[in-house]
């Protein structure tokens, strides 16, 4: 950007891939922005970004205004932006518009998504919190990865995934489907369905396989597949593409 001053009336286009956090700290991952996406500015600084250049970055966080809150426009979620990150926003020249899928066309482009995610798993990566960006992602991440790879957005959370999918019980079972997992109140893991009883997803440390991997859905598998079996909430078929603007 020319000048640094930010707008809550003007869409912004990610230049790179940028972090958002969680909190103004900016101390923990709450998403990512890849190179491309739009967002919005919800509140912006106080005093404004009114000096060019990366002196107006600087006097601001000498100001002790750390962060930005912003919403990324595709999937609507919410966060923080690191103030020092707003130098890797351009104006963006057209506002961004929700693609429309039938449900036939987003069966015609699941086995890209399936492939993104095998191609995923072949890279060296860990889970990561909050990660929706190559090599290393969290779980609702990953399938968003996946099926943004195709043009199709889902919402950010696992449990506003299994809310947007419809629900289907297992005879209704087909790859490209979604597995989730959590307690009964709320999805809080979810997984790729490839058939035969197996699942792709991206699990952490302490229970998982620390990043991307194969597992069955199935008491007889081992020790990892076995834990999010016991935890196993149900199945939803993507039926269309996140239309932007259904803010949870």
């Amino acid at each position: 950007m020319a000048n640094y001053q930010l707008s809550d009336v003007l869409e912004y286009r990610t230049r790179s891939h940028i972090n958002i956090y969680d909190s103004p700290k900016c101390d923990r991952l709450a998403t990512q922005a890849a190179a491309g996406r739009h967002l919005r500015v919800i509140h912006p600084p106080q005093p404004p970004l009114v000096k060019g250049g990366r002196d107006g970055i600087d006097s601001l966080v000498q100001g002790g205004t750390t962060a930005v809150m912003v919403r990324l426009c595709e999937d609507d979620y919410p966060g923080w932006l690191d103030v020092r990150d707003v130098e890797l926003l351009d104006v963006a020249h057209t506002v961004y518009h929700p693609e429309i899928f039938s449900e036939a066309e987003i069966i015609e482009k699941l086995p890209t998504v399936i492939n993104f995610a095998h191609q995923a798993m072949k890279q060296s990566n860990y889970y990561l919190w909050g990660g929706t960006v190559a090599p290393n992602y969290d779980c609702s991440g990953l399938m968003q990865a996946a099926f943004v790879s195709t043009g199709i957005w889902l919402p950010r959370d696992a449990y506003q995934q299994e809310a947007f999918t419809k629900p289907i019980s297992i005879t209704c079972l087909e790859p490209g489907d979604l597995v989730f997992f959590g307690t009964p109140e709320k999805a809080t893991h979810v997984g790729l369905y490839l058939g035969d009883n197996r699942y792709i997803h991206s699990s952490g440390k302490e229970q998982g396989r620390n990043g991307i991997g194969l597992d069955i859905l199935s008491e007889d598998g081992d020790k990892v597949s076995q834990a999010y079996y016991r935890q196993l909430r149900g199945y939803g078929k993507v039926v269309g593409s996140y239309q932007s603007g259904n803010r949870e």
